[in-house]
């Protein structure tokens, strides 16, 4: 006979839905307000302000101006491109240190270790870096993307090392007794047997890359290299200039005010600016759900190992 649910079993469920549900709206609303307030004619907001719930006044003038602008698609090839390859070429690299370091005979453990860790905690600094990019003629070429990202950084040495270690040792024992070289035993034994820590450092690495702007402010000139975030960066800076020059403009002349608002159209700084964040966002929102089984394994393995 089955039970009934008791009333205490039924008030969980409901307060328990119910959070979930907050969690939800809370986590996906600010993307649908970005979203509305984009499609909404940007003279409209400017004159009654941002909308809550769907668009007063339906317009796709600003994701026409952003997805118009050839700057945008360049920026956008640029990052995507950049985050592929830095993700594929950091993994490999990082893991085959990470495989030679978990190794108990690989001679200089130590040392290697001290200098690892060295890295982590000091640093040139800002002007010896790109004094070091100019040296390297890297500076406003596409490689300053790629080159100084090739090494994952130690953390994630030390997170892999702990998963390879967690291998048993006779797996390593039987490949060798089956003739397999290092690499064979890398390629062929370690890497698929870490793959959910892989997926979840991976995802770690996409996001830090897709999201990096500093690179192209710091070593390049902003003009060909500059990527979808530091394009987003700008449209930020030139809508606050914007809107303090419309501010000063309404307290001095009405006339010039009214021409910067006549100039705008259907489109205005806020609603180009949200546009262009939804364009820089939607890639990284689509990523997860595909990783999402391998990254939720991979931190539970990372938290239970390290």
């Amino acid at each position: 006979m089955v039970r009934g649910k008791t009333w205490r079993e039924k008030s969980f469920d409901v307060i328990n839905t119910a959070i979930m549900i907050l969690l939800v709206v809370v986590s996906v609303y600010p993307l649908y307000y970005a979203l509305i307030n984009s499609l909404n004619d940007g003279q409209d907001i400017t004159n009654y302000g941002l909308v809550l719930l769907w668009p007063r006044v339906f317009t796709l003038e600003s994701w026409r101006t952003v997805l118009g602008d050839a700057s945008v698609v360049n920026a956008l090839l640029i990052s995507f491109s950049r985050t592929v390859i830095v993700t594929v070429l950091s993994t490999l690299i990082t893991t085959m240190f990470a495989y030679a370091f978990s190794r108990s005979y690989l001679r200089g453990r130590k040392f290697y270790a001290a200098l690892g860790f060295i890295s982590m905690y000091l640093n040139g600094g800002i002007i010896a870096t790109f004094l070091l990019i100019s040296a390297l003629g890297l500076y406003n070429n596409y490689l300053v993307y790629i080159l100084p990202s090739l090494f994952g950084g130690f953390y994630n040495v030390i997170i892999y090392t702990s998963n390879f270690k967690a291998i048993p040792e006779g797996l390593y024992e039987s490949a060798k007794l089956d003739g397999a070289s290092e690499f064979q035993i890398y390629s062929r034994l370690v890497l698929p047997l870490s793959r959910p820590v892989i997926a979840a450092l991976a995802v770690f690495t996409v996001v830090g890359v897709w999201n990096d702007y500093q690179t192209t402010l710091f070593y390049t000139d902003g003009t060909t290299l500059k990527t979808l975030q530091y394009y987003i960066v700008q449209i930020v800076h030139n809508a606050s200039a914007l809107e303090a020059l419309k501010t000063s403009s309404a307290a001095g002349n009405a006339e010039i005010y009214r021409l910067l608002q006549d100039a705008a159209g259907p489109t205005s700084s806020k609603t180009i600016e949200l546009a262009a964040m939804l364009i820089a966002s939607v890639p990284m929102i689509l990523i997860y759900p595909f990783a999402q089984k391998n990254f939720t394994q991979g931190m539970m393995i990372g938290s239970i190992k390290g």
